[in-house]
Order: C-alpha cells, then sequence, then structure tokens
C-alpha cells in the first residue's frame, strides 16, 4: 500500500531514532521515493524543527551532501519504565535517546500487590519532578515488565485478580499520570533495544536472552519480532531441563530458571557459605538481592573462586537451554543481554561448553553467541522505543 506523506514523514522520523542521521540520498534509498520526493519531506520536517542538520557526510568523490538527525534540543520527551521481579526504574529520554534524568531505581517486589503498583508511581514521580515534565512535553510512557504481558490490551494476564493495578497497568498509569502509556513484556523489551541499536541490529535471525532474575528470551525472525499465536513466545525461563527438583517461581519443577538465572547463581553462593565456604563474600546475606546480585558478578570478575563457581554452574545450564534453541531455531546469533549480561564473560565459556556438549555441531557452528554492549539500560531503551513507535503520527503532527 502506498504510503501517504504523513506515512512518509514517520517513516524518516523512525529511520533517524534508531540510525541518528542520514542523508537524502540515503532516505530517499530507504523509504523508496525519489530525490525531488524525499527533498519535501525532509524540508518540510526541517521547517517544522523536528529535525535539524547534523553536518556532511563523508566525500565518495563529489560535494559532500548534508545529513539530517532528529532535534534533540525539541521540548519532547520519553518517560521509560523498567520493572523486574524485585526492582523498578525509570528515566526520562529525549528524542536522540540521551538521558535526562538520573536513572531512579526503588526496590519493588511484585509479589507484594500491596506496594508495587505504588512503588512503580513513586519512581515514576521522581523522574517527573526531577525537571520540568509533565503532560505538555511527555510523548508518552513505556512500561516493560515480566509476565504474560499483552500490550494491545495494556494488561498482564500474570495477576489473576483483574481487579490488581498490576493486572490493568497501562489503565492504572494513565488514570495517576494522564500520560499515554503502552506497556510490553520486559524480555520483549530487551529484544527491541538490541534489534535496533544492540548486537541485533544487522542481524535477520537471532535470540536475544535476558539474563535476569529469570532466564528471558526475545525471538527475531526474518527481521521482525515473533510473538507467537498468542502473543507469549519466549517463556524460556520455564523449559523443562532441570533435574534438581527445586520449586519453579510458576509452581512446577524442572523449569531451566531455578539453575540458570541469576537468583540462582546467588542461591548457590549462599549454600556454599552455608556449608563453611571461604570467600569475601562473607557479608552476602547482609544485602538485598540486587547487591547480593551485583556482589557475586563483581567478585567473579576480581576473580573470586566461589563467585566464578556459582556463575559457572548457571552458565553451563543456561548453555543447555541454548542448545535446545539452536536446534529448534537455527539463528545466526545468540546474544546475552539484561543484568547478568555484565557478566558475560564469565557465563561464556561454560556457555559454550554446553553447546559443544549437547549441540550438533553443523548446527551450532552457524550461530554465534556474543554479549551485548547495552548492559542493564537494555529494558530502558526497550520501552522508550515501544513509545516512540506509537507516537509517530502525534510527533509528526506536532505543527
Amino acid at each position: 500500500m502506498e504510503k501517504t506523506n504523513y506515512g512518509l514523514k514517520e517513516l524518516v522520523i523512525s529511520l533517524l531514532y534508531y540510525d541518528k542521521s542520514y542523508s537524502i540520498a540515503d532516505l530517499s534509498v530507504l523509504i523508496g521515493k525519489s530525490i525531488p520526493s524525499t527533498t519535501k519531506i525532509v524540508n518540510e520536517l526541517t521547517d517544522y524543527n523536528l529535525i535539524v542538520e547534523d553536518g556532511l557526510a563523508p566525500s565518495t568523490g563529489g560535494r559532500r551532501p548534508t545529513r539530517y538527525t532528529i532535534n534533540a534540543n525539541l521540548d519532547r520527551y520519553i518517560l521509560s519504565v523498567a520493572i523486574d521481579q524485585h526492582y523498578s526504574r525509570a528515566v526520562i529520554y529525549n528524542l536522540a535517546n540521551q538521558e535526562c534524568t538520573p536513572i531512579f531505581s526503588i526496590e519493588n517486589h511484585l509479589d507484594n500487590p500491596d506496594t508495587a503498583f505504588p512503588h512503580i508511581a513513586s519512581v515514576m514521580r521522581q523522574a517527573l519532578e526531577h525537571g520540568q515534565f509533565d503532560q505538555t512535553n511527555i510523548l508518552g510512557v513505556g512500561v516493560s515488565m515480566p509476565g504474560f504481558v499483552d500490550n494491545k490490551q495494556g494488561t498482564n494476564g500474570s495477576y489473576r485478580d483483574k481487579n490488581d493495578r498490576l493486572y490493568n497497568i497501562k489503565r492504572e498509569i494513565e488514570n495517576e499520570f494522564q500520560l499515554p502509556t503502552f506497556i510490553e513484556n520486559d524480555s520483549t523489551a530487551i529484544a527491541i533495544a538490541e534489534q535496533n541499536f544492540g548486537k541485533a541490529k544487522d542481524t535477520s535471525h537471532s535470540l536475544i536472552i535476558n539474563i535476569g532474575w529469570g532466564v528471558g528470551l526475545g525471538i527475531i525472525v526474518d527481521n521482525k519480532l515473533f510473538r507467537g499465536y498468542s502473543g507469549y513466545a519466549g517463556e524460556f525461563s520455564h523449559i523443562p531441563l532441570s533435574d534438581s527438583g527445586k520449586l519453579c517461581s510458576c509452581g512446577k519443577k524442572g523449569c531451566l530458571e531455578v539453575e540458570a538465572s541469576l537468583s540462582a547463581a546467588v542461591e548457590f553462593a549462599e549454600e556454599k557459605l552455608e556449608n563453611g565456604d571461604k570467600s569475601p563474600l562473607k557479608d552476602f546475606f547482609l544485602q538485598d538481592q540486587l547487591q547480593k546480585s551485583e556482589t557475586l558478578i563483581q567478585s567473579a570478575l576480581d576473580g573470586d573462586q566461589l563467585a566464578i563457581y556459582s556463575l559457572n554452574k548457571s552458565g553451563y545450564m543456561l548453555g543447555k537451554g541454548i542448545a535446545t534453541l539452536i536446534h529448534i531455531m537455527n539463528p545466526q546469533k545468540v546474544i546475552l543481554s539484561g543484568r547478568g549480561s555484565r557478566a558475560g564473560q564469565i557465563l561464556m565459556p561454560q556457555i559454550q561448553t554446553a553447546i559443544n556438549e549437547f549441540c550438533i555441531p553443523k548446527i551450532a557452528q552457524k550461530t554465534s553467541i556474543e554479549i551485548s554492549e547495552l548492559k542493564n539500560n537494555a529494558q530502558l531503551i526497550g520501552s522508550a522505543c515501544i513509545v516512540l513507535e506509537y507516537s509517530l503520527p502525534q510527533f509528526v503532527n506536532l505543527n
């Protein structure tokens, strides 16, 4: 279907948001329009101050073309919220994806319904009150969280009580802040960030592993996000590969996350300490969950043997799960992302060992395993991307 002039403007803004800057010649190829038509669109966006010149492109032998980028100084922002099982974070980005506030964080356990939503609202309010941000200059709120998130209905089906504020989180946030709100699963948001800004950017088939308190999965097939029939594809945590007999958070036994997650690595370390192992982690028990995971990772990076052992144990099980995925999906890349990707260099040898052990070499050799460079910000960046996509019509019509 032929795109309207507004549709083409939205496409240009989207390209500049994800790729920073392009010349008119570049944009002409990408949107499939002639140079004169593309020039007209760019001139209109420039007249409205939505995009600005961004210097000259490298010379290819003739006159150097002007490049264009989104106007980062435009008074329009995105409130990004990243929620996991134990913490909620919020930050405000401008349209160049630059942080305009600190990243505010609050300990927030999602299994406590009485405090979970108020804590989310509190950390959002911290970000909004840090500067002059309100309904007039916030394009929208992007929220990503674990669970059976229905991004169209704005609900999280992991909460069975439909009166729960976390079940109706989109509606509750819009009522509280009077801002358009868009929600997404946390691992899906991380996959969106990696696809647009990270290691999956130039890859048509990739699997993005969200290493956190559980183990999530985002799936990119033919350059498109794969959601599955009912939208819940990627429940990697609950593949039954564990023989430990430990009960998973989902209520079943055998799930991968009981041995392959950050929570599992922390639990391994605690068990060893209780049994008398010596380690700089001796004050581990006095810390909260986030501090424990960060201490464990940093201790492993510093060479502590107990920390390395604990992460290695998780890494091997993670590799076993990845081997299963490689057989099913045959991806070009598997990308380790999320909170636990900071431990990537510790996890990688054990992941590779498990892949060598469980994967058919002919298939495994076609897949590269890489560590995200977005680190712990991937979920926040992905949440912001969601707002941009939904808000493009509003953005283009700012004039």
